[in-house]
């Protein structure tokens, strides 16, 4: 989910050094993309390897003067060899503000960097005696497996064997060693590339495939470094490079590690430059404080007069939902008109990917994982039942929950997935949500709370980038069709018109213009709207409506069952659900707490209420069932939305208050 990247210049090698400060600043830039919130290298010369790294994105790590220092006077020859690893981090654990919770780390000889979520870490630290853990970070545990093993006497393949035995999740590593004369490279879902120079002067490896191609398009770097070859390191698959030889040793073996010059050498310095004086690792946090009862009491006071509200008598949609119209039967409109959900024909489907199938490439489509359910059982479907070779996508705006990355991992270190990561600028996202919401909270409007999430739709433009990036012809998704939020372009007074019966949610022109309307109307009466948040927001309405979304909708071929689901994700990926409610749905998504606790305190009715009601009319719930499931699932998750307005910057208590004193849509 980070970005790594690193070279090696062996004894011989005739790059120039001017070439070295550029190419790690490109190396550093075209990386940014995987995370923005923290930077580092570590470089490796004769004597000593450093490390430098700071709480910055890339951009302005390199303009820090003591970066610029690192290459000076950088020279290789007879006796030097030099190797450099980088990281351009996304943070999943431990705070960016704590220095050794940011990479390259350093444990015990060895220093390391990873791209991943290790989900078993914590365990494993409980677990494993004579290991000493200094930061926050799940990475830390592969790099102190590592150099345990090493220490007890075991090969370099040996101890990498039994680091990965040991450690579930995503996984793609460079390390350097303070006795060892290798780079060691290792990846458990093949998100890792190199380029291998056939004169040997160089080595160069990254995240992605299209970091070293955009890299070695520039015309300076063609003619400095020459024609260098990409190729994937396959998941599974690792790579030792002999520092002084640059000779690559393909997933090493104890007879590869016995065949190079891989010995042990006197031990160099490992110097952490900015460690001294940085602050330690913060305190494990205190328990979550009780939620004082008045929260409890308003609520249940609205939950029983929702639940006093006129319900269609086929689903469970209440008199509060927008355009609502019941019959004599007392049959709704949406049940009146609900057309049921046709998959087309499975060979249709086979058709299609016979065509996309490319043997013996790296990669054959793209599939968007947003970490929830829908996607990740996409992925599933994909890769172990369709046979495909995809790459699956991310989109991270910062509000994909930690929960859903570590989903994420689990998958894509058990399928061997290639996982590209695009981070957005998570800090400037967040506090233009926390703009947006605590604009809406001095004047509330059911219509406008989309708002809260307008930074997420940049996906669909990325999503069609990393797609010719990659040179694929089609990209799938996994979206649930009954998962359908009408009311939420209802509450704006519009309509929703269905135009294309592959896609969930889906605007005309017109519709899209009156839309337009009642946003425009809502800023010019509440001026807290006019904020730096305009131009994202503005962004984000032309990507998910104006740009074309070309994309294949798995769920038009595949019949998708919430029992199968479930139990698939669970059983065969030990999918993690969340610890305050019993649903697998929305827990990937950190804002749908927030948003679905104000449309039920004040509409009567959250998306629990719609999903449920599809499933009625597709006959996969009854009426019965669908009730007693909403009245579990419109209860608070106060501690998510807690997490939610923490995160954001907002006041949890205020915030709740402020929602509570809106007049309801509904009596009470």
């Amino acid at each position: 989910m980070c970005g790594i990247f690193g070279f090696a210049l062996p004894e011989t090698s005739t790059v120039p050094e001017a070439a070295l400060r550029p190419l790690v600043d490109s190396l550093f830039l075209l990386s940014e993309s995987r995370g923005k919130e923290a930077a580092g290298l570590a470089f490796r010369d004769q004597d000593s390897i450093r490390v430098f790294k700071r709480n910055v994105p890339a951009s302005s790590f390199l303009r820090d003067p003591q970066y610029r220092t690192l290459f000076d006077g950088l020279g290789h020859g007879d006796s030097a060899s030099l190797a450099l690893i980088g990281h351009s981090r996304l943070v999943t654990n431990g705070s960016e503000e704590a220095h050794h919770n940011n990479q390259p780390l350093i444990t015990d000889g060895v220093v390391g960097i990873h791209n991943g979520i290790i989900v078993n870490a914590d365990a494993l630290w409980q677990r494993l005696d004579g290991l000493e853990r200094r930061g926050e970070v799940d990475s830390e545990i592969l790099f102190g497996l590592i150099s345990h093993h090493l220490g007890q006497g075991g090969s370099l393949p040996e101890a990498l064997e039994a680091t990965f035995e040991l450690t579930q999740g995503q996984a793609s590593i460079a390390a350097l060693f303070a006795d060892r004369d290798q780079l060691l490279l290792y990846t458990n879902n093949g998100s890792l590339y190199v380029a291998l120079d056939p004169e040997q002067r160089i080595f160069l490896f990254a995240s992605e495939r299209h970091i070293l191609s955009e890299l070695l398009a520039k015309r300076r770097m063609q003619q400095q470094l020459g024609a260098l070859d990409i190729e994937k390191v396959h998941p599974g698959h690792g790579l030792c490079v002999d520092l002084k030889t640059l000779a690559v040793l393909r997933t090493p073996t104890r007879e590869a590690e016995s065949a190079g010059s891989n010995g042990r050498v006197p031990g160099r310095r490992i110097v952490d430059i900015l460690a001294s004086g940085a602050p330690a690792s913060p305190a494990p946090p205190a328990a979550p404080p009780q939620f004082p009862a008045w929260m409890d009491q308003e609520f249940q006071r609205f939950h029983r007069a929702a639940q006093n509200l006129r319900r269609c008598s086929k689903c469970v949609l209440p008199e509060t939902m927008p355009f609502m119209s019941f019959d004599a039967a007392g049959v709704c409109n949406y049940c009146r008109g609900y057309r049921q959900v046709e998959l087309k024909p499975r060979s249709e489907l086979d058709a299609l990917l016979a065509n996309l199938r490319r043997p013996g490439s790296d990669s054959d489509c793209l599939i968007g994982l947003s970490g929830g359910r829908d996607s990740t059982y996409g992925l599933h479907v994909l890769k172990a039942e369709l046979g495909m070779n995809p790459v699956a996508f991310t989109y991270d705006w910062g509000m994909v929950t930690d929960l859903a990355r570590r989903n994420i991992s689990r998958i894509c270190g058990q399928l061997g997935i290639e996982h590209i990561l695009v981070s957005a600028d998570i800090k400037r996202k967040r506090d233009n949500i926390r703009r947006n919401v605590s604009a809406w909270l001095k004047k509330p409007d059911l219509g406008i709370i989309p708002l809260f999430m307008a930074g997420d739709k940049q996906y669909f433009y990325e999503a069609g980038r990393i797609k010719k990036q990659l040179g694929v012809e089609k990209t799938f998704l996994g979206e649930n069709l009954l998962e359908r939020t009408d009311f939420k372009s209802g509450y704006c007074g519009v309509p929703l018109a269905r135009e294309d019966e592959d896609r969930v949610y889906v605007l005309p022109a017109s519709s899209q213009l009156r839309m337009l309307a009642y946003y425009g109307k809502q800023y010019l009466t509440n001026p807290a709207y006019l904020n730096r948040s305009l131009l994202d927001t503005a962004y984000a309405f032309v990507a998910y409506y104006w740009i074309d979304r070309d994309y294949i909708n798995l769920y038009r071929y595949v019949a998708w069952d919430e029992a199968t689901v479930n139990r698939t994700l669970i059983d065969t990926y030990d999918w993690e659900t969340a610890v305050d409610t019993d649903s697998t749905w929305r827990i990937g998504d950190g804002t749908a707490a927030f948003y679905n606790y104000i449309y039920y305190t004040v509409g009567g009715f959250s998306e629990n209420d719609t999903f449920r009601s599809n499933q009625i009319r597709e006959g996969k719930m009854d009426r019965s069932e669908a009730l007693a499931r909403v009245e579990v699932e419109n209860q608070p998750r106060f501690e998510t939305i807690r997490e939610y307005c923490q995160t954001i910057g907002i006041d949890f208590e205020a915030a709740i208050r402020r929602i509570n004193e809106i007049p309801r849509r509904f009596p009470l």
